[in-house]
């Protein structure tokens, strides 16, 4: 074979290969969310904030926000007591998808102050309670002086008023990878610090979870 016909063959492979890899880039940039969704990769964790063997993980919410705190009076003095955590969940395009807060569980034979979901697509809404032995701080996971990490139940949930139900099917939630957010060591060491606020940043990842084997 002579050179100019190896140099055709070589070039004919060559354009052959990019073919396929343009193809396959292409296959890979057009596939669905869902499926990207499957993707999620949940972190090890410790043996207390397993999920329920029927759950799966759906969704993933990157949290920047603050724990808000105030001083109350304690049995043994005053302390810091959490009133409400403040943040926005984004995906990981940095598109908001939730707001986070506390609320009241509109179940009337319930009625606690809760932690609170709500799908910023569609206003789907769940509350949650921490599970029995649902909060960490183990040092093997837990980022030094970041709140802990926690199982959530779901107790209730509540379409959006168009029927949405983003966040409806949700059983459970891990709050992990969290930073920052532990009450401060000043601003309530006495009676006349009662009523002190303090809003201190933090950032984590909310895992959400439904029943299902896929």
């Amino acid at each position: 074979m002579n050179s100019n016909v190896l140099e055709k063959h070589t070039m004919r492979y060559i354009l052959l290969a990019a073919f396929v890899v343009a193809i396959a880039i292409t296959f890979v940039v057009a596939l669905p969310q869902p499926a990207r969704a499957n993707q999620i990769t949940v972190p090890t964790v410790p043996d207390n904030l397993q999920v329920a063997d029927d759950a799966r993980v759906y969704l993933v919410g990157h949290a920047i926000g603050t724990q808000n705190y105030i001083c109350l009076p304690t049995s043994s003095g005053v302390a810091y007591s959490l009133f409400t955590p403040q943040a926005t969940l984004a995906d990981d395009n940095k598109n908001q998808i939730i707001t986070h807060f506390f609320s009241v569980n509109p179940d009337p034979k319930d009625g606690r102050i809760l932690p609170t979901w709500v799908s910023s697509q569609d206003t789907s809404t769940v509350w949650a309670a921490l599970a029995p032995d649902g909060a960490s701080t183990d040092a093997k996971f837990v980022e030094k002086g970041a709140i802990a990490w926690l199982l959530l139940n779901v107790v209730n949930h509540q379409d959006g008023p168009n029927g949405g139900a983003k966040l409806s099917s949700t059983t459970q939630i891990q709050r992990l990878n969290t930073h920052g957010g532990v009450a401060p060591s000043t601003g309530c060491a006495s009676t006349t610090d009662i009523g002190n606020k303090a809003f201190v940043p933090y950032t984590a990842d909310y895992f959400f979870y439904k029943k299902g084997s896929n």
